[in-house]
C-alpha cells in the first residue's frame, strides 16, 4: 500500500510540474512493461513530405484545417487590450469564461474544464485513464492524438473500421469494450473524413456504453454544422452519463494560434483529470479574453460557417466534376482519393502555391484539403487540375 501512494504521488508531482506541457511518449508514466506489446497499425497513414517544404512559398494555406476569417476584429481588439494586463495571472477570466460556457452549454461550472486547445485536454485525459495501461476504442481512421498518448503510456487500441458510409460503427466499437476499456473514443464529425454520425443513434450508444466506461465525444468541428445544437452529446453530461464532450476555439471562432478549448464532463470525472495535472493555469490571458469576446460574436460565427458551406460547396462540385468520389463533409474541410502517387501530387501542389495534407488509407492515397476563402480555393482548384491533367 505505501509503494502504491508513493508511485501516484510522484506521478501527481510530475505532472502538475509540468502543468500543460504534452509529455512525449518516453515519458510514459505506467505500464511501460507493455509498449512493445502487439499495436495494431491504423488504416490512416500521412505522406510527410520528402522534399524541402518552405511554408513561405504558400499562397493557399489549406493544410491545417484553420479558419481564414479569424479572429473576429473584436476578438483581436479584445487581445490587443489585453497585452497591458500580461503581468497578471487569468484566473479571474477563467472563471469568467467557464461560467460564461456552462450557461452555454446547459450545466453548472464544475462541469467545465479549460485547457490551450481541446487536443491538450485528450492527451490530459489519456494520462489519466491510461496509467495503468488498459485499451482504448475508436473508430479508424480517426483523429489519433488520444489513441497515440493512450498507446504511449502503455495501453492498447482497438479500432473499429468505419461503416460504408462513413459513419461510426457503434454496434461493432459496442463489442470491443471489455473489463480492460478505460475509455471509448468517438470524434463527430470524424476527422480526416469529415463524415458525421447519425446524432439519435450516437446519444443511444453513449448514453448505454458510459454505463460502463466514459465515453469521450470530440466535438472540434461542430458548430461548422448548420444545426450543431441537435448533434451534440453534451446533454447527455447534462443528464448525469458519463461522458465527456470537448469543443475547441481553435476551428469556427478562428483561435488556433491562441490555443483554447474545453471539455465538459462530470465534476468527478474532471477530478479526476484535475488532480493530476493544471487546468486554467496553463491560459493566458490574452487568450482568454479573446475568447470571451469571442462567445459574444455569433453574428461572425454564423457568417464564418457560411462562407465555409459555400467554399466547400464549390470545391465538390468542381473536384467531383472531374471523376473524383468526395466523402460528404460537415466540417471544415474534405478528403478524396486520388489517382496518382502522393508524394508527386503533394509536391505538384506545393510548387502551386497550395499547401494540403495527404494521406494513406488502405494503401491508396487520399487528399485532404482544409476550406479556405473562395480565392485560395479557386486557387486549389486550378493548381489540382493542373497537375491531374
Amino acid at each position: 500500500m505505501k509503494q502504491s501512494i508513493s508511485r501516484r504521488n510522484w506521478l501527481k508531482s510530475g505532472l502538475m510540474a509540468m502543468g500543460s506541457m504534452a509529455l512525449a511518449p518516453s515519458l510514459a508514466f505506467a505500464g511501460k512493461e507493455n509498449l512493445h506489446a502487439y499495436q495494431p497499425e491504423s488504416r490512416l497513414k500521412e505522406y510527410l513530405p520528402a522534399f524541402r517544404y518552405d511554408e513561405a512559398r504558400i499562397i493557399a494555406k489549406l493544410n491545417a484545417n484553420e479558419n481564414p476569417y479569424g479572429p473576429s476584429p473584436k476578438v483581436v481588439q479584445a487581445i490587443s487590450n489585453s497585452v497591458s494586463m500580461g503581468n497578471r495571472y487569468g484566473h479571474g477570466d477563467a472563471a469568467t469564461l467557464i461560467k460564461m460556457i456552462a450557461e452555454k452549454e446547459g450545466v453548472t461550472p464544475d462541469h467545465i474544464m479549460m485547457g490551450p486547445g481541446s487536443s491538450d485536454l485528450l492527451e490530459k485525459t489519456a494520462f489519466v485513464q491510461f496509467r495503468n495501461g488498459g485499451n482504448i476504442v475508436s473508430a479508424d481512421p480517426a483523429y489519433m492524438s488520444i489513441m497515440n498518448t493512450a498507446q504511449s503510456m502503455g495501453a492498447s487500441w482497438k479500432p473499429t473500421p468505419l461503416t460504408a458510409d462513413y459513419q461510426h460503427d457503434l454496434d461493432a466499437m459496442a463489442k470491443e469494450v471489455d473489463s480492460e476499456t478505460k475509455l471509448v473514443y468517438v470524434c463527430n464529425p470524424n476527422n480526416p473524413t469529415g463524415s458525421i454520425t447519425d446524432a439519435a443513434k450516437l446519444k443511444a450508444f453513449c448514453a448505454k456504453t458510459s454505463e460502463k466506461v466514459p465515453v469521450f465525444v470530440d466535438e472540434a468541428y461542430l458548430e461548422f454544422l448548420d444545426n450543431p445544437e441537435a448533434n451534440t452529446m453534451v446533454g447527455l453530461v447534462a443528464e448525469g452519463k458519463d461522458v465527456i464532450v470537448a469543443r475547441t476555439f481553435s476551428k469556427i471562432h478562428g483561435m488556433a494560434g491562441l490555443r483554447i478549448g474545453y471539455i465538459v464532463a462530470q465534476p468527478e470525472r474532471i477530478e479526476t483529470i484535475t488532480s493530476l495535472v493544471r487546468s486554467t493555469m496553463g491560459l493566458c490571458v490574452t487568450s482568454l479574453k479573446g475568447a470571451i469576446a469571442s462567445m459574444n460574436e455569433q453574428e461572425f460565427l454564423a457568417n464564418c460557417r457560411k462562407l465555409n458551406t459555400e467554399c466547400r460547396e464549390y470545391t465538390a462540385s468542381e473536384i467531383g466534376s472531374l471523376g473524383y468520389y468526395i466523402i460528404p463533409s460537415s466540417t471544415s474541410f474534405m478528403i478524396f482519393p486520388i489517382d496518382m502517387e502522393g508524394q508527386p501530387f503533394m509536391k505538384g501542389m506545393y510548387d502551386g502555391g497550395v499547401g494540403i495534407r495527404v494521406f494513406k488509407i488502405d494503401d491508396k492515397p487520399w487528399c485532404r484539403v482544409s476550406m479556405g476563402t473562395m480565392d485560395e480555393m479557386h486557387q486549389f482548384v486550378e493548381t489540382f487540375k493542373k497537375i491531374t491533367a
